[in-house]
């Protein structure tokens, strides 16, 4: 298998609609006409709660994931490391390009976060940890999906320039796009943000009540 077969079957695997099937599966309902109108994890956390949320997200990194893995089906990848992380690179851009443009659903995607996530873990587990450490803090401070995602990706490149001081350049010029192109894809959570009308992912929802219940009690 060559490697312009198996970027095409990244895409492929990328295009799978994880929140299109399962809103559809669970709810017989399509997940594109609620919330954002995306099909991903953050508008499925929305719409559908933090169990398919969750569900659609795991499986969504996963596509990102395995795609990076399909470069040790080519023996020359399997043993030069740098130029394997570079057509890892290219082999994860095709799933999140089919994440966000499905050719199973019509084109209609979701923004590839989790996805990018996936093939970050794959790629370098390290930086990916840390970037789902700063994932989790702010989500947890905020409840926030959108602002995680944003903050945990601009973490990205400094992972990789700054404190890991990755040598390869492409890989360098990747982690600044991946900033820059969640930070396209979240314009309208960002908007949203700065207004004050962004949802909350509904998780976490006791903590808030508790904390609610205890500033009330103090008046």
């Amino acid at each position: 298998m060559n490697e312009i077969a198996l970027v095409v079957l990244a895409y492929l695997i990328g295009s799978i609609p994880t929140a299109v099937w399962v809103s559809r599966g669970f709810f017989n309902i399509d997940i594109r006409d609620y919330g954002s109108g995306n099909s991903g994890a953050t508008n499925t956390y929305r719409v559908l709660g933090s169990r398919y949320g969750t569900l659609v997200m795991i499986i969504d990194m996963l596509k990102g994931f395995l795609v990076v893995k399909l470069a040790f089906l080519i023996p020359h990848y399997a043993v030069d490391n740098f130029a394997r992380t570079n057509f890892q690179i290219g082999l994860g851009l095709a799933a999140v390009l089919g994440h966000i443009f499905p050719i199973w659903a019509q084109f209609r995607g979701g923004k590839g976060v989790a996805t990018l996530f996936g093939l970050v873990l794959g790629i370098s587990p390290w930086t990916a940890l840390c970037c789902v450490g700063i994932f989790l803090l702010v989500l947890y401070l905020t409840r926030f999906v959108s602002l995680s995602s944003i903050l945990a990706s601009l973490a990205f490149p400094i992972f990789i320039l700054v404190i890991f001081n990755v040598e390869n350049d492409a890989y360098r010029i990747f982690a600044v796009a991946v900033a820059l192109l969640v930070i396209l894809t979240h314009q309208k959570n960002i908007t949203r943000l700065l207004k004050g009308s962004e949802s909350k992912a509904p998780i976490l929802k006791y903590r808030d009540r508790r904390r609610i219940r205890r500033n009330s009690a103090r008046f």
